[in-house]
C-alpha cells in the first residue's frame, strides 16, 4: 500500500510538474524534481526489501532460540529429578560426589589407555606410593616405575656435603617426604642405593668410589631410621660405586646425572601379586 501511494503520488507531482513549466528553464527543473522522486522510490524499495530480509532472519533465529530454550527446560528438569532422587536416597554431598566420580573416571581412563598390562602395573604402584603426597611436594620428588619396581633419585648435591658422606641439613625436607612414602606403606621393601661418577675418591678415610656409594646409602638409612622413625629391618643399604652410570661420564652433566643415590622401593610378592589383579586387561 506505501507503494502504491508513492506511485501515485509520483506521477501527480510528475502531470503537476509539467503543466506548470512555462519554459525550457523551467522543465529541466521539473524533469530532475522527478529524477530526483524516482531515485528516492527505489531507494525506499531497496530500504523495504532489506528490512523485509532482516525480519525474515529474525524470525528464524527466535524460532531457533525458542527451540533451545524447550530443550534446555527439558534438559532442566530431567537434571531436578536426578539431584532429587540423590537427595532422597543417601543426602550426600553432591559436589564431594562429583568429584570423586570425575577422579575415578581419569585414573580408569589412565588405566584402560595404558599400551600393555605393564603399563598399568606401573601406574598402580605410582599412584599407590605418591598419593600421600601433594602436588607442591611432588615437584621435589623424582619417581619412576620400572617393570614393577618404584625408583626414587635424589641428586648427591642435594644430599650430601660436597665430597662427603654427611647429610646436608637441605636434605631434610626431601627426606621426610621420603619417609612418609616409605612409613605409609609398610609392606613394601626398601632399598638404599649409592652410586657415583668414576672420579677416584681422594679422602684419607674413603678408599674408593665403592666406600663412598656406600657410606652414602648407610647415611641415608640412617637418618630416615634415627630421625623419621623408619622400620630399620624394612631398610637395605647397598653402594655401586661408578658401576651403574646413566649418562656418559666423560662431561661435567654426565657426572653430575650419575652422582645419585637411588631409593629403591618394591612390594613383597604377595602385595605384588595383589597390584598385578587391579592392573586391567589391554585385549
Amino acid at each position: 500500500m506505501k507503494a502504491r501511494n508513492i506511485i501515485a503520488l509520483s506521477a501527480f507531482a510528475s502531470m503537476l510538474l509539467m503543466s506548470s513549466c512555462q519554459s525550457n528553464k523551467q522543465l529541466i527543473s521539473c524533469q530532475e524534481d522527478f529524477k530526483s522522486l524516482q531515485e528516492k522510490y527505489q531507494a525506499q524499495q531497496i530500504e523495504l526489501a532489506t528490512t523485509q530480509t532482516k525480519l525474515t532472519a529474525a524470525e528464524e533465529k527466535l524460532a531457533g532460540a525458542g527451540k533451545q530454550l524447550a530443550e534446555q527446560q527439558q534438559a532442566n528438569k530431567e537434571l531436578q529429578k536426578a539431584l532429587s532422587e540423590s537427595i532422597n536416597q543417601g543426602g550426600a554431598n553432591i559436589s564431594k560426589l562429583v568429584d570423586e566420580i570425575n577422579a575415578s573416571n581419569k585414573y580408569i581412563k589412565q588405566l584402560v589407555d595404558a599400551k600393555t598390562k605393564s603399563d598399568s602395573l606401573n601406574m598402580v604402584l605410582t599412584n599407590n606410593l605418591t598419593r600421600s603426597l601433594s602436588k607442591e611436594e611432588l615437584k621435589d620428588v623424582d619417581v619412576q616405575v620400572l617393570k614393577g619396581v618404584v625408583y626414587i633419585s635424589l641428586n648427591d648435591n642435594m644430599l650430601y656435603k660436597s665430597g662427603s658422606y654427611e647429610i646436608s641439613p637441605s636434605a631434610a625436607a626431601t627426606l621426610s617426604k621420603i619417609a612418609k612414602i616409605i612409613t605409609d606403606y609398610k609392606d613394601y621393601e626398601v632399598l638404599i642405593e649409592g652410586n657415583t661418577d668414576n672420579v677416584p675418591i681422594s679422602k684419607t678415610n674413603i678408599r674408593n668410589n665403592w666406600d663412598l656409594s656406600a657410606l652414602r646409602a648407610s647415611s641415608v638409612v640412617q637418618e630416615l631410621q634415627n630421625k623419621y622413625g623408619v622400620n630399620p629391618s624394612r631398610l637395605t643399604a647397598g653402594g655401586r660405586g661408578e658401576y651403574n652410570p646413566v649418562a656418559d661420564n666423560d662431561t661435567n652433566a654426565g657426572r653430575a646425572k650419575n652422582r645419585r643415590t637411588q631409593i629403591i622401593i618394591t612390594p613383597k610378592l604377595d602385595e605384588f601379586m595383589d597390584l598385578i589383579d587391579q592392573a586391567p586387561d589391554n585385549e
